[in-house]
């Protein structure tokens, strides 16, 4: 690791080459590169690095710098686990120093132009913003400015401990510092994204699955309230029951219990703040904490409630707001599997399964699609209704384009499958895709830039997409975008019953 965190600081002095441009941001100067008719700036920090005394800690403004800063390439990913082939996971080194951002804005627009956050996913575990699969390139190229960012993941990023309860401040807040990090982001934006030609006023939040999920809680989020204006939601989950972060309740520890009974794990019972700051960030990875259980925290400032309960109560940020799902999300995982996702319908009466087993037609379609349908498709759809019935503008989607070269018997969209689509960066994925494939990159990057530009998706020469007003959505698929009716919607329905009882 040490030599991972010199590799990193290396990476921020290089020489640039003195042709490309450069920009002044709040802490100093930085060189990027321009090409294909973008200019990009990698690795510009907006947060000091979250090392030592700093780590469990709030962010803090980064320092400046007095030389150019080579923002040439990419910067660290965040301290996390072997990557297990996914190609949003970016390239190493990993280091604690990785508070840090990428800027992609086209050349020769009109500024000030609309600004979208991407924010990655990975189980808040793993990814990062400097993955090829993320490059801003041909977003920005459509004549939007693309960021993306990193952000502190797994117990470096959602964690909490006694010892650390007892020597912060009664007002700092705590548990939840990656999206501690994400706020801290989002205001680097503000503050700075207007010399990229970005209008701070129009800026665009979206991610997939974590980053999904982070989106829906920034919607509830008190600080970030006035930092973005828009918000896309792939693969967001929704109906998630968060641990608290110091009661504990029935089923759901709080983060203080988790932490201690982390510190127990690796012989550190009765640890001190000092002890746990001491610790190698590589002890921290194992076990790794269950994105479900235990990533996900209600702090009571930062997400002062679960997102599902904020919607309910008209709580959320009143923007426009894009949510959708894959056809065929967690085909793989049944619900008998263990795991948090394999038990989602452990509390099902005997009456309650029968009946969704019936609208599956039976045991081998409930097995297949009823975990994808419980933690996401009735989640979106439910999460849309409660936007649009607040007055809100909502859009659904259903993405159900799988390549000829998909390997997987998944008979849909995996989960995930969707982001190369969106970033239209097929050339990322690693296997050969076709013309239908590109015709859907076209169709997808083009409505999701066209909502950030106009906060509607919909422009000319596309299929219409129809608000979620009476449960419609714009189905992407092998033959191009269909509007319909939320499929399987009787299914959904029994699955909302289900949450109406156990979570009134």
């Amino acid at each position: 690791m040490i030599l991972e965190s010199l590799m990193a600081a290396l990476m921020t002095t290089g020489p640039a080459n003195l042709s490309d441009p450069e920009i002044v941001v709040a802490e100093g100067r930085a060189q990027g590169r321009a090409e294909l008719g973008v200019t990009s700036f990698q690795n510009l920090p907006y947060a000091a690095p979250p090392v030592g005394p700093l780590r469990w800690r709030p962010p803090v403004k980064p320092a400046s710098w007095s030389d150019i800063r080579d923002a040439t390439r990419p910067g660290a990913i965040c301290i996390q686990p072997p990557a297990n082939g996914d190609p949003g996971v970016g390239p190493l080194p990993m280091s604690e120093d990785c508070l840090t951002l990428n800027v992609w804005t086209p050349q020769g627009m009109m500024a000030p132009l609309p600004v979208m956050v991407w924010i990655h996913g990975g189980g808040y575990n793993n990814g990062s913003g400097t993955a090829a699969l993320y490059s801003g390139t041909n977003l920005a190229r459509r004549g939007v400015v693309v960021v993306t960012i990193n952000y502190r993941l797994g117990r470096l990023g959602f964690f909490d401990h006694p010892a650390l309860a007892a020597e912060r401040q009664p007002d700092e807040p705590a548990g939840n510092y990656g999206v501690m990090d994400q706020i801290a982001a989002l205001e680097w934006v503000r503050d700075n994204i207007a010399r990229f030609g970005g209008d701070p006023g129009n800026v665009t939040i979206f991610g997939e699955s974590a980053g999904g999920v982070a989106v829906t809680q920034l919607m509830v989020a008190p600080a970030a309230r006035g930092l973005f204006h828009k918000a896309i939601v792939q693969s967001g989950l929704g109906r998630q029951k968060s641990a608290l972060l110091d009661q504990d309740r029935p089923g759901h520890p709080s983060a203080q219990s988790l932490g201690v009974a982390f510190a127990r794990s690796v012989q550190l019972a009765g640890a001190t703040a000092d002890d746990l700051r001491a610790l190698p960030a590589e002890r921290l990875l194992s076990p790794t904490p269950a994105f479900y259980t235990d990533n996900l925290i209600v702090d009571g400032r930062v997400v002062p409630e679960d997102v599902v309960e904020a919607f309910a109560g008209g709580r959320q940020a009143p923007v426009p707001m894009i949510l959708g799902t894959n056809s065929a999300e967690f085909w793989w995982i049944r619900p008998s599997d263990a795991g948090a996702y394999g038990r989602a319908d452990d509390l099902m009466t005997d009456e309650e399964y029968s009946a969704l087993v019936a609208a599956y037609g039976g045991q081998g379609g409930y097995d297949t699609s009823v975990v994808s349908d419980l933690i996401f498709n009735e989640a979106a759809r439910h999460l849309a209704r409660l936007h649009a019935g607040a007055g809100h503008p909502a859009w659904l989607y259903r993405f159900d384009v799988v390549p000829e070269s998909n390997p997987e018997p998944s008979g849909g969209a995996t989960h995930a499958s969707e982001r190369p689509y969106v970033f239209d960066n097929l050339h990322t994925v690693g296997r050969p895709l076709g013309e239908r494939d590109a015709r859907a990159a076209t169709a997808m990057a083009d409505y999701w830039t066209g909502f950030a530009m106009r906060s509607d998706p919909n422009g000319p020469d596309r299929v219409d997409w129809p608000t979620a007003v009476g449960d419609q959505l714009l189905e992407f698929t092998n033959d191009g975008p269909i509007a319909q009716t939320v499929p399987h919607g009787e299914r959904l329905d029994l699955i909302q019953q289900f949450y109406a009882r156990i979570r009134p």
